[in-house]
């Protein structure tokens, strides 16, 4: 169940969290891994890791932001492994102030990262898809962007605006028999969190409490979210289209 061999797979920021646990179960169920971060050195520990347990896969380093480098991250990946079958839109960025506490220039980061790196990795990766007649798009949203989160305003609209367009692109893409769907990561331990708990006082505050609203008692771990995403990258999911699930603990029901 839920076999993956000879799929081409890539995971955008891949090279540590809920990225590397992501291409880590997707390659050990038999998928070609691109491994695509910005962070080249971590993408390459994450790659080596997987070849070591008998997976295949290649780091590449790429900037979503940036067109021109998903581009170059596609054409690699066409001449190392084929035409892509599943897209993970997995990379993201934020730091936690209050918004008014923000700059422009913040703003257009988190944007930069965690909306435009979806709409640049869909409209690179999609004819692919079109092409094979086929494949599967998942995109790591955040319960922010579902039901917001203090000190992330602009974070929660920018993962809130990958739900709404991954339901067009559900809607545009379903007569290519290509499903778009969306997981919701609650609260968890990553290394992005770690820093922004590190940042300040008041962030360390904010996540704890959350730690311990969680109707199952503990923040989310990366392989939480990498089992969802492998559910919906697989044959199993095949009538599934433009949903969005929440992995949470019970953090957000709704």
């Amino acid at each position: 169940m839920f076999e993956l061999k000879d799929k081409i797979a890539v995971v955008t920021g891949a090279g540590r969290g809920i990225g590397k646990a992501i291409a880590t179960v997707l390659a050990r169920q038999g998928a070609k891994v691109a491994i695509a971060d910005l962070r080249l050195d971590e993408a390459i520990k994450c790659e080596k890791e997987i070849k070591d347990n008998g997976g295949n896969a290649i780091a590449i380093k790429t900037d979503v932001s940036d067109l021109s480098s998903v581009k170059e991250m596609v054409d690699k990946i066409h001449d190392t492994f084929g035409k892509i079958d599943i897209l993970v839109n997995n990379a993201g960025w934020d730091k936690m102030q209050p918004f008014l506490e923000t700059s422009p220039e913040l703003w257009d980061k988190i944007i930069a990262i965690n909306y435009k790196g979806v709409l640049n990795c869909v409209y690179c990766i999609a004819p692919d898809m079109i092409e094979k007649n086929g494949g599967r798009i998942i995109s790591i949203s955040s319960d922010a962007g579902r039901v917001g989160s203090s000190g992330e305003a602009v974070y929660a609209g920018a993962k809130g605006a990958i739900i709404s367009f991954s339901k067009t692109m559900a809607r545009e893409l379903a007569r290519h028999k290509i499903t778009v769907n969306v997981v919701c990561p609650g609260p968890t331990e990553t290394p992005l969190v770690e820093e922004m708990k590190q940042d300040s006082e008041r962030n360390k505050k904010i996540f704890d409490a959350m730690a311990r609203i969680i109707p199952l008692r503990r923040m989310g771990k990366p392989e939480d979210i990498a089992y969802a995403v492998l559910f919906l990258a697989s044959d199993e999911a095949n009538y599934i289209t433009g949903q969005v699930l929440s992995v949470s603990g019970g953090l957000t029901m709704m």
